[in-house]
């Protein structure tokens, strides 16, 4: 049993696997639930997940799976969240226990589609979760380069600093350093910012505008992204430049493994958005989060002509080089 109690995952796609090859190794035992029976019948008998990072193995005798939620729930005290925001409310709205007293982990980097809220604030909403058991999990961290073994860092946000400490320390290993925050509403509009700047970047990739032109668009997104989140989730000693927020934006503007990257250039290279979505193999978060924010932004008003681009291209079928075009004159 860790301090935190039985910990468990609620996701079986790449990121939940990832979280989980992290907790094993600070863990006797996991719980685990995968939705569907037949991938867990699978992911037994070959000890490693049959549709995501496959070449991750498990000790899976020390792991208890389950494909009821509500099962998962009553057993683990610890419940970290790596659903793809899209999928999220239909999983979580599966919840019938009482988890008002359960430490709830969010792993899921967006933000809940046709609520617009932030993942904690849909478990204070709809379960009754308290603020200083509510933890989420940031920073540029890629599934894959976990599943690689490659030097990552982790930040671990909770109003509850000792509780964020310790769940920080389930997650540490020789390749995998954390770091603890208080902002953990930062952290989560962050997370969903990035991918929508990450969507822009690709565009800017496939246009092939350049190297140039592409810093110019991540700098001025850092600042866009401080704007909207110290309006929004307002913090005095808040730093934009840390990797929970600059770090996370640039893995995903950058990187080959990002999503929403890829999304961005396929409609950057003169896919519509319907034939890009369609040719992703993974969903891409930033396209929800780019409506989300969008209107969000409706009541903070806030000067944000990045994500005005991107959801012009996403939602009005504005094409990208006139979107992109549009902003050019606006940076700094």
């Amino acid at each position: 049993m860790t301090p935190l109690g039985q910990i468990a995952v609620i996701g079986g796609g790449s990121w939940a696997t990832a979280l989980a090859k992290l907790l094993m190794g600070n863990c006797d035992r996991l719980v685990w639930y995968i939705r569907r029976a037949d991938r867990i019948e699978d992911f037994i008998k070959y000890r490693h997940n049959p549709v995501y990072l496959s070449d991750v193995s498990f000790d899976v005798h020390r792991i208890d799976f389950y494909s009821d939620i509500n099962e998962v729930c009553e057993r683990a005290d610890t419940l970290v969240i790596a659903i793809p925001s899209p999928y999220f409310k239909a999983e979580a709205d599966k919840i019938t226990t009482d988890i008002s007293g359960k430490n709830i982990v969010s792993a899921v980097k967006g933000i809940v589609s046709d609520e617009n809220l932030i993942v904690t604030d849909y478990f204070k909403k709809n379960f009754g979760c308290l603020d200083e058991n509510l933890l989420v999990i940031g920073g540029p961290c890629h599934a894959e380069e976990v599943a690689l073994a490659r030097l990552s860092y982790l930040t671990i946000g909770c109003h509850d600093v000792e509780k964020s400490r310790l769940f920080a320390s389930m997650l540490a290993g020789k390749k995998m350093k954390t770091i603890i925050s208080t902002d953990v509403e930062g952290i989560e509009y962050a997370a969903v910012l990035k991918n929508v700047y990450a969507i822009a970047g690709g565009i800017v990739s496939g246009l092939k505008a350049g190297d140039n032109f592409m810093a110019m668009l991540v700098s001025n997104a850092i600042r866009e992204m401080g704007r909207f989140v110290d309006k929004i989730a307002p913090m005095p000693d808040r730093d934009i430049c840390r990797s929970a927020y600059l770090g996370d934006l640039l893995v995903t503007a950058y990187s080959r493994f990002s999503r929403n990257h890829n999304l961005g250039s396929l409609i950057g290279k003169g896919y519509s958005v319907k034939a890009a979505m369609l040719d992703m193999e993974q969903v891409a978060e930033g396209y929800y989060g780019t409506k989300c924010i969008y209107e969000l932004n409706r009541e903070e008003m806030v000067e944000m002509p990045i994500l005005n681009a991107v959801y012009d291209i996403l939602y009005r079928g504005i094409p990208a080089r006139r979107a992109i075009d549009t902003i050019t004159d606006t940076f700094t």
